[in-house]
């Protein structure tokens, strides 16, 4: 019983995919990864406490020197407006628990 229950979790293990970083973007205020998993990038941004991810499929671009310069100035001021959005939005709902909650 417990042999067949080590080779379940063996083969659970081996057919599990791996999410995995295959490169970072250097920026002074953002960081930014490029992971691979199940045939897609997804390219993570994050500030604080807050993230942005973008998914592609890794057949829609050429590598991950695409994915690069597809992150424009253009691009990350957009995704800063977003995390300033996103960091209102989460301190309005704080303070709302927080007052129905006296």
């Amino acid at each position: 019983m417990l042999s067949k229950l080590i080779l379940l979790c063996l083969g659970y293990a081996s057919n599990n995919k791996i999410m995995r970083i295959v490169d970072e973007i250097p920026h002074e205020r953002f960081k930014i990864q490029i992971f691979s998993y199940n045939s897609k990038y997804t390219l993570k941004i994050e500030l604080d406490q807050f993230e942005q991810s973008f998914k592609i499929g890794e057949l829609d671009v050429m590598g991950t020197d695409d994915i690069k310069s597809m992150v424009t100035t253009e691009f990350l001021n957009k995704c800063l407006k977003r995390f300033v959005e996103m960091r209102e939005d989460w301190h309005k709902s704080f303070t709302f628990k927080n007052a129905t909650s006296e």
